[in-house]
């Protein structure tokens, strides 16, 4: 640092201008003066951070030895350990939802849905995968499947449970965790609790499918509290922007009854 003073004061100096008068000379000296102190505090400060790099030079490579550890660390756990966990995780969960997509379709409902939380013909159900792949994707959405399995078995308080723990971005699945958790507050004769995961799930995402569904059953659920104006609103709502959905072309009946008890 001091040499590049050096250099600057030198390369000044060279450029031949002579004061005219006693002020010029003045400023000028000044300058020089002011010119130099602004270095030297660079240089001070410079040579503090030189010291304090060279006095702590063993930590700083302990960091950035175990920051590279972290990194790599990470890199390998996902690489080694968290892919294969997945795809082992997805493999498994292949016979348990089946059972559940054959539950929703046809009879025998609690038995398949029981198969697909308990498991079947050498495979895990969605308990077994929820506690042996915990953290993987497959994992999350087994914690979904299994909510939804015991909604259809009339089981509220597990549904509520593993719907709750489930967590997802997903504009439909979201969404319908929330309603489902609110179906089974319904059933639990908990209708006000309904109404507020009836509303997080109209909330989490606007589209076609939920929305105009979770509108309606706000609306039916606030009816059978009495307040007629808050399923005004819902019912409103899907007769003026789901007009084209299911719940939209029979939405005047709910409006009229809803009017009528008013």
């Amino acid at each position: 640092m001091r040499t590049l003073i050096t250099q600057f004061m030198a390369t000044y100096k060279k450029r031949g201008y002579k004061p005219k008068t006693k002020k010029e000379e003045s400023q000028i000296e000044e300058m020089d003066s002011t010119t130099a102190e602004v270095f030297n505090t660079l240089d001070e400060s410079a040579s503090k951070t030189e010291e304090w790099v060279a006095k702590n030079q063993k930590y700083i490579f302990i960091f950035i030895g175990v920051v590279a550890l972290i990194v790599l660390g990470y890199l390998g756990y996902k690489e080694y350990v968290q892919g294969p966990k997945e795809v082992a995780a997805t493999n498994e969960m292949y016979k348990a939802q089946q059972y559940f997509e054959q539950a929703l379709e046809g009879q025998n409902k609690d038995s398949l849905y029981t198969l697909a939380l308990q498991g079947g013909e050498g495979k895990y159900g969605f308990l077994d995968i929820i506690d042996k792949y915990s953290g993987t994707k497959a994992a999350n959405l087994a914690t979904y499947s299994a909510g939804m399995s015991y909604l259809g078995m009339n089981d509220y308080e597990n549904a509520i449970k593993y719907l709750g723990d489930f967590s997802t971005d997903d504009a439909i699945l979201g969404a319908l965790a929330q309603g489902g958790i609110g179906d089974a507050f319904v059933q639990l004769d908990q209708a006000s609790d309904a109404i507020g995961y009836y509303e997080k799930a109209i909330a989490h995402s606007t589209n076609d499918y939920t929305t105009p569904k979770y509108l309606l059953k706000a609306g039916i659920t606030s009816m059978e509290l009495g307040n007629y104006d808050k399923a005004l609103q819902y019912f409103n709502r899907v007769k003026d922007e789901f007009a084209s959905t299911e719940e939209g072309r029979t939405i005047d009946i709910h409006i009229g009854k809803a009017e009528a008890l008013k």
